[in-house]
Order: structure tokens, then sequence, then C-alpha cells
């Protein structure tokens, strides 16, 4: 992730003289600077724009450097917007406008014709803001002053969305067979997502991967098993089925780093060849930030994985999940999450347990290896891609993880509970109407408002269920959004 740079581009004109100019250029340098600094992704002083060819060039260049995930413009002085038209017409990089200003407050004593002429950027961003305007560009427009904290937090969170996008626009996605027959949520339109969002998503035979497999030595195992030991607490006396696990990751893994695949499905539908569903193999595979989905589901797999790189230190608190049943004792309302054996365990609350047990779903001859343990506690997100014929809609829910009300000692899976914005019921009955999947990523530490920016640069429809929706506003609101994307 450490990859990534943004480029800060500063609009002017020759009009104020080569002075002026010269102190907007080092104005900009120590902003970036000390920007760079207090942000998740150093930012790059690049140009101070002064005409259509300049900005075309600087425009060009971002677009063909794989580093530079976005670009933030700002206009120090005033920037006569037509010579920006050429350049954002092309601008193929998520693009944040930062309408801020050098000086903090207004001088009193200094304050003169020469000073105005300079610190000019409170039309200057205006006339910046209504070309972007008139082009209607994807855009997030962030005011306030450069050195305030508020200010510099959510810079930093844009760019984790747009370091998202980055990802989304090179990820493959690796399935081992097809998904879970007559299901419809995890179909989808590949050539739709490829054009949209970059996806590449193709499928590699459950038999190629057993070859791998097989070809796994014992001192890799071996290797492995250690990794094991010291990252979990090992509670079976099965070590065969903990080590059978450890060959399946090898080999998955394999494949996944050959091809250049950040994320992987599979079902227990199409094991052929194989002794146990992926569980160990695949929570831990996840754990090292490669996205997953169950059955098959390649959309929530994919998300996975551009979610765990938006979220810290590029391999953030995102997770593969299911909704799997309810609590609805008034007053306890919680929704348990979890899934056969794949929860990743970036979200434990303690030492994850490798346990086995009997999986009576699919194609396993022996009980699969799984790490057992229980989701922490705290604000977080549950998000859904879903296709809706002709586009995509992004659905995201507040929810608030809690520990579980319940010790469930005979419930040998990784789960979490949690409370859903605005209710249980309430949110539930929007989640259905909106057409969100029952799989879907459960993020800790990536916002609603990052997942909004995402689906903004990418032009996918955002829906956010919070604690202030009602079902009668999200069906107007759903109806308007059917409308304008017809219009599309």
């Amino acid at each position: 992730m450490n990859k990534y740079s943004f480029w800060f581009v500063v609009g002017s004109q020759f009009l104020y003289g080569p002075e002026v100019l010269e102190t907007v250029a080092a104005r900009a340098q120590e902003m970036a600077d000390e920007l760079s600094k207090a942000l998740p992704f150093p930012l790059i002083y690049k140009v101070t724009a002064k005409t259509n060819q300049e900005i075309a060039d600087v425009v060009k260049e971002a677009n063909y450097d794989d580093t530079c995930a976005g670009i933030i413009t700002w206009c120090h002085t005033f920037s006569p917007s037509k010579m920006w038209i050429n350049g954002f017409a092309n601008l193929q990089k998520p693009y944040c406008h930062f309408a801020t200003q050098y000086n903090r407050e207004i001088p009193n004593e200094e304050i003169d014709m020469d000073f105005m002429n300079l610190n000019q950027a409170a039309h200057g961003d205006r006339e910046h803001g209504f070309i972007a305007a008139r082009l209607r560009m994807p855009r997030k427009v962030i005011a306030g002053h450069w050195q305030d904290q508020s200010v510099r937090e959510r810079i930093g969170s844009w760019m984790k969305a747009a370091v998202g996008v980055a990802v989304s626009r090179g990820l493959k996605v690796m399935r081992f067979g097809d998904n879970m027959r007559e299901v419809a949520v995890t179909e989808g339109d590949k050539v739709e997502v490829q054009a949209k969002l970059g996806w590449q998503v193709n499928t590699w035979a459950v038999g190629d991967l057993v070859k791998v497999m097989d070809a796994v030595t014992e001192e890799e195992i071996d290797a492995l098993m250690e990794t094991y030991k010291a990252s979990y607490d090992i509670a079976t006396d099965k070590i065969d089925h903990i080590r059978y696990q450890a060959r399946e990751e090898i080999a998955m893994k394999k494949m996944l780093d050959e091809q250049g695949c950040k994320a992987f499905s599979n079902t227990f539908q199409d094991l052929y060849g194989m002794e146990q569903l992926p569980g160990l193999a695949s929570q831990h595979l996840m754990a090292q930030g490669y996205g997953y989905g169950g059955e098959g589901d390649w959309k929530v797999a994919a998300m996975t994985a551009i979610m765990k790189a938006m979220g810290e230190g590029g391999n953030g608190c995102s997770l593969f999940m299911e909704d799997y049943t309810y609590n609805l004792v008034e007053g306890r309302e919680y929704s348990l999450g979890a899934h056969m054996l794949e929860v990743c365990p970036c979200c434990a609350a303690e030492k994850p347990r490798i346990e086995t047990h009997h999986l009576g779903i699919g194609m396993n001859e022996k009980d699969p290896a799984r790490l057992v343990f229980e989701g922490k506690e705290g604000d977080a997100i549950v998000v859904s891609l879903i296709d809706m014929g002709g586009r995509l809609r992004l659905i995201c829910q507040d929810i608030h993880c809690v520990k579980p009300i319940l010790p469930m000692p005979n419930l040998p899976v990784a789960r979490v509970m949690w409370q859903a914005e605005p209710s249980l019921t309430t949110g539930v009955e929007c989640w259905i109407t909106a057409g969100g999947a029952h799989h879907t990523v459960l993020s800790y530490d990536v916002t609603a408002e990052q997942m909004r920016d995402w689906a903004n640069m990418l032009d996918i429809e955002f829906v956010h269920i919070t604690r202030d929706t009602t079902v009668e506003s999200l069906e107007h609101d759903l109806f308007l959004s059917d409308l304008a994307w017809k219009l599309k």
C-alpha cells in the first residue's frame, strides 16, 4: 500500500506576476510537505498550473502513473476555470477539491491589495468548483484550514477511499469452481464489473488446485504449522486435519500469487478431490489481506479485498460475514453473524482457537479445522454490492458490534453479534427493501463516508441505512434513484 501517493495541483495564472507565482509555489510545497507528515499517503506538489496545456499535461501524467491514486486541487489565487476543461475532461483518477487558504486569519495591519491579489482562495475556489459542477465530475469537496486536524482526517479518509479505487481497478479474483447452485444474489455480470470497477473475475478448476496441493511438501506444511501455533491456540488433537488445511492454504496462495489475484471464492458443492472445505486455510489467507467469498460469491470476495486495503495499514479489520440468525427478545434484539467456517480472525476479541468439527454440508471426508472466536465490540458497517441488472448498487448499514449475550458453547464457528441501525426489525425491512444480500463485508475501520466516496468515484448507486432511516424514506429514495439511474 505504500506505493501510492497523491498529487497536489495548485491553480493560478500569469496575471499577478512572477513574484506572486513564486510565493504560491513555495507555499504549495510547504503545505504538501507538512500535510504528508499527517496523512496516510504522501501528498506530492506537482505544479502551479497557469495554462490549459499545463493542466492537460499533469492530468495525462497522473492517468498513466500507477502510483498516483488521485489528485487534490486548490486555487491559491484566481484560476480561470475554462483552462481546466481539457484536463478535467480526460481525468481518470479520483479527484478532491481542497477549498482552503494558506493563512488562517485575516491580518488586520498587513492586509492590502497586494495581500488580496495573492490570497484569493475564497473566490478562486468558487470559480474552480463551477467547472467541475458544469462537467458533472465525481469529486470530493473538503473545506477548512489546511492545518486543522479535522480537515486532515477528512483528507486522509478520502485518500483511503481513493486507494480502494486503485485496488479495485487492478483487482483479480480467482474462483475455484462456480457459485452455489440456484442462488441468485451471488450471480452477477462479470463483464459489467470489469468495465465499471476493473475487476478481472475468472474461474480455475478445483482439479487444478488439487494438483498444486499434491505438490506441497511436508517441509512447507511444517513451516506454516509453526505460524499457526504462534498465532492461534490449538484446541484439537486432530493435527492431521490442521495439516491438511495448511496444505490447502499453501496451494491456494501459490495459485493466487502466481496469477496476481487478491481475492478468491469457493463452494462446498465443488470440492472434488479435496478432503475438507477450506476453513482455517481461508481464514488465515484473509488475515493476510486476501478477500474471500463463500459459495462462489466473487462480488463479496472482491469487496472484502478492497475494504481490507482501505483499512488501517493496508490490511484493515474488514471481513466476510453473513447474517445467520436473530435474537428477537424485546430490548435484546441482535443479529448473530457467522459462516460455516470462514470468518477472518482480524475481528477476534481474544486469541482464536483451532478446532475440528463435523460439517454436515458439502463433500467433507474429514472434520474441517477452523478458527473459533468471538468478535470484538465496536461501531462498524456492513456492506453489500448487488447487481440490479444494468447497474450496481452498494448498500451500507451502520451497526454496533457487541460482546455476544450468550456463550453458545456448542456453536463451533467464529461469530459476531451486533445491533443494527435504526433497529433490528426496521433495519431488516430496509435491507430487504433495498435488495441487500445475505453475504456482506463487515468492517470496523472503513466508514460509511468512505464507502460513499468510493461509490461516487466509480459511479455506483449508494444506499445508506442509518439511525434516521425509515422504510418509507428509503422507498422514496430508491424510487427517485431508479428514475435518476434510468436517465443516465
